[in-house]
């Protein structure tokens, strides 16, 4: 009876200090229980902060094997804790000068029974205590499905937890912090204006480059209409300035410019938002000046994207023609002032890449594609049902052999058309009297045919443009030549486009005698026929996923699966140099010196490189899966390796950073690493993987895993770019599944965090983010999925990467005020709206 009553007396003791009756609120809310501990009392904290799916069965985290992420229930809880009367388990009674429960003597037998009886009782008053005062909802009872994302406050108030595909993932709040209900909320002060982008949607697509009336270039890529000016004289080097159009959801296709040579429509693809439910392709139609959007047509008519557009011209371009990428790839003509459907027919089943009204007769319509020409001639009034009257006549190629495609083709001032085809082959189609005797198939209107061939490039022929003089100019493929040509297609003059840069996608006539050359490679050339052409934009060619910055410069580098390593000037938005890997890049970072950098490949193999010489000054393999993460510690003393075979590599580096030395191995991941930081002093490391686990390590002392994670709550880091971790939980969506976030950095001030999702979008949060359902400022623009972003070394931009859409968007932070913040100066960016939202 002696147990029980002490028993009774240390619950009570321990119920006063629960309800703050004796002794300082510290040494309860720090007086904590290891999670299984917690989860064994049951439940507790403030009402209503379970938000979620039920935790894994019997409130246990499960254990998989190995040393386990913030959620893994076999870690131990914060050391000198007080905890809440509980004697041993009937197997776990610890006993003086005894090695085996076998060998306690009977008469112990009944004060091991009154001894379960007290501690049966003392849990029993301690469940009571803890959740009938508090008032407090069991959250294994709260409904939510097992892939959501929840957080909850442990019992005494040490650590937070969220569910990832109801895995649960445990983070101990820092001790300076009571309660994360205590930190800032709200979206951060800063904002993003979009300052410039890289790169050039030539690949593929056509219909992608024109000139205005001002002299801007108006281009596209992602879901970004950019109006480019160029700076200094023809051949010269860039500079000039960007404006965007963001009104898109999705990546734009085509474009179209109106006669008068402001007015700019824009065709986009159709997608899918962030829940899955499909975005319908739709035509813009905007002033370009204003970057205003004066019309939205084709909504819930088109299918899958718009393929092709063109405005009239003869009649001061009132209608606008458009063919969808359906599987019949529907011909609608539109008068866009009043979003009016007028005709509306199946063209083909193949594929059509052009098309373009007749300058002098807007009736008629000329499309191509593979293995066709069509000329439609279409009237507002009569005709057949559903087609107001639209008319095709097939072009024959007769004796003259039929090229798999026909790219591109141009009106002649005279009348004629000429067409570029896939066999390298000009073809001029001339006009022919009407055929009377096919009434309602095109009878009453004239028709062409092909009146001569001109064999003019090796390879594809990709764009024709007629020039303001009235000569031609065509564009190849494969032989790479732009060619001009007069009177009778006479060959006047050629120059062949650098081979980096690929073949000729697009072509345009810029002020004086200024070109603009759009290549398969991404890359914007200017200058003419005489004296070359160099790039003024430039752009990688397929999806990004490595991006480092300068520590001291405004420069950032970039790789990925185009096997291109690029270092791009920030101030002067160019390509500084560009590097063949021979291998996919995935991940790079600077050493602290900014004289070398380090690039991880996804054959396991890394290198390091000379920023100046180019040079290759360190090569290394380990293992052969890909590598994730590359970071060196602030003090460039060492370089961390993330694999996909769960292993962290640690190599010493020499006060260059041309040399390294492998250090030790961090193992005990269960799964390929994804993300790492190191701590401010450079001997610690914080790491992520992919089945959500958040691991530290101890590299001074020896590569070890920290078991005790709580010890570890405190510590400041270097950089913060794990995804996963108690000052950025707050940024995880609702309903996750582990897969929606891609990358985050800290900014250097520590006062915001940005992060790329999978949704296309760039967010800007608080920092620290430790609340659920965090606001941020939202960003779109990109077409696919975000796959990295990161902060110039000053905060003055972020740099953000499109993963499928080859994009780089160099952002500029405004607003916040303070050391380390831009100042709020108007942006450069004018758009149709707000590039960013309030996400709450």
């Amino acid at each position: 009876m002696e147990l029980v009553k002490a028993a009774l007396a240390q619950v009570l003791r321990t119920l006063r200090l629960r309800e703050g009756a004796s002794g300082p609120p510290a040494a309860v809310s720090r007086g904590t229980q290891t999670e299984a501990d917690a989860d064994e009392a049951g439940p507790s904290g403030p009402s209503g902060l379970s938000n979620g799916p039920p935790g894994p069965p019997g409130g246990a985290e499960e254990e998989l094997g190995g040393p386990r992420c913030e959620g893994g229930g076999g870690s131990p809880g914060p050391p000198g804790a007080l905890r809440p009367f509980q004697l041993p388990q009937r197997g776990d009674t610890p006993r003086r000068n005894s090695s085996s429960s076998s060998s306690s003597a009977p008469s112990e037998r009944p004060q091991k029974k009154l001894s379960r009886k007290a501690a049966s009782s003392a849990n029993l008053l301690l469940r009571a205590g803890s959740s009938e005062s508090r008032g407090w909802k069991d959250p294994l009872s709260s409904p939510g499905g097992p892939g959501s994302r929840r957080s909850n406050y442990n019992l005494e108030g040490i650590s937070v937890k969220m569910f990832l595909r109801g895995r649960p993932i445990t983070m101990y709040i820092p001790s300076g912090v009571r309660s994360p209900e205590e930190l800032p909320s709200g979206p951060p002060p800063e904002n993003l204006s979009l300052d410039w982008v890289y790169g050039y949607r030539g690949r593929d697509s056509r219909s992608n480059l024109f000139v205005l009336r001002s002299g801007e270039v108006v281009y596209f890529i992602a879901c970004v209409v950019v109006l480019y000016r160029p700076g200094g004289g023809p051949g010269g080097p860039g500079g000039g300035g960007q404006r965007h159009y963001l009104g898109h959801t999705d990546c734009v296709r085509c474009l179209a410019v109106h006669p008068d040579g402001v007015r700019v429509a824009s065709g986009q693809t159709a997608g899918v938002d962030k829940d899955g439910k499909p975005l319908q392709p739709v035509v813009h139609i905007w002033d370009s000046e204003k970057l205003q959007k004066l019309q939205e047509i084709g909504l819930g008519v088109f299918e899958r994207g718009v393929g092709a557009l063109a405005f009239s011209v003869s009649d001061q371009g009132n209608f606008l023609c458009v063919v969808d990428d359906s599987n019949e790839h529907m011909l609608s003509v539109w008068d866009w002032n009043r979003g009016a459907k007028l005709v509306e027919i199946k063209s083909t089943n193949d594929s059509v890449l052009a098309v373009g009204f007749n300058p002098r007769d807007s009736s008629c319509i000329v499309t191509s594609g593979k293995s066709h020409v069509h000329f439609w001639n279409w009237s507002t009034g009569g005709g057949a049902l559903g087609n107001g009257g639209l008319t095709r006549k097939q072009g024959v190629f007769g004796k003259y052999k039929k090229p798999k495609f026909v790219p591109c083709f141009v009106f002649l001032p005279d009348g004629d058309i000429l067409t570029g085809d896939s066999e390298g082959t000009i073809l001029t189609w001339g006009r022919s009297p009407p055929d009377s005797r096919t009434p309602g198939r095109g009878g009453a209107k004239e028709t062409f045919g092909i009146v001569a061939q001109t064999r003019a490039h090796e390879g594809s022929i990709f764009a024709l443009c007629l020039l303001r003089d009235g000569t031609v100019l065509s564009g190849g493929g494969r032989d790479r030549r732009l060619v001009q040509w007069g009177p009778g297609l006479a060959a006047l003059q050629e120059a062949e486009i650098p081979e980096q840069f690929g073949a000729v996608r697009a072509i345009a006539e810029g002020l004086g005698s200024e070109l603009l050359v759009g290549t398969t490679k991404n890359a914007l050339l200017r200058g003419d026929l005489t004296q070359g052409f160099s790039p003024v934009i430039q752009g990688h060619t397929d999806e990004l996923w490595g991006l480092c910055t300068h520590p001291s410069l405004n420069r950032f580098l970039t790789c990925g699966h185009d096997r291109q390593l690029c270092l791009w000037d920030g101030e002067c938005h160019a390509l500084a140099w560009s590097l063949d890997l021979k291998e996919t890049g995935l991940c790079a970072d600077f050493h602290p010196s900014g004289k070398v950098v380090a690039v991880g490949l996804n054959t396991g193999r890394w290198l390091v490189l000379d920023t100046e010489t180019r040079e290759i000054v360190s090569d290394f393999t380990d293992g052969n899966e890909q590598l994730s993460v590359v970071r060196y510690s602030p003090d460039g003393l060492y370089l961390a390796i993330g694999s996909h075979d769960n292993v962290i590599y640690i190599y010493g580096v020499s006060g260059d950073g041309a040399k390294c030395s492998r250090f030790g191995r961090c193992v005990g991941h269960s799964s390929f690493i994804t993300h790492l930081d190191w701590s401010k002093d450079g001997n610690f490391i914080m790491s992520n993987s992919g089945d959500y686990e958040i691991l530290y390590w101890d590299v001074a002392g020896g590569c070890k895993l920290l078991r005790n994670r709580y010890e570890s709550r405190d510590r400041e880091w270097a950089t913060y770019t794990c995804v996963l971790g108690f000052h950025v939980y707050g940024v995880w969506p609702d309903g996750s599944d582990g897969t929606d976030i891609n990358s985050l950095c800290r900014s250097h001030n520590e006062r915001v965090v940005a992060v790329a999702d999978d949704f296309c979008k760039v967010h800007l949060f608080l920092y620290p983010c430790a609340r659920a359902k965090a606001p941020s400022r939202k960003y779109g623009g990109h077409g696919s999925h975000v796959t990295s972003v990161r902060f110039t070394h000053d905060d003055s931009h972020l740099i953000s990467l499109g993963g499928k859409d080859a994009s780089i968007f160099q952002w500029r932070m405004l607003g916040g005020g303070g050391p380390g913040a831009a100042p709020p100066t108007p942006s450069r960016t004018p758009s149709l709206s707000p590039a960013s939202s309030l996400d709450a």
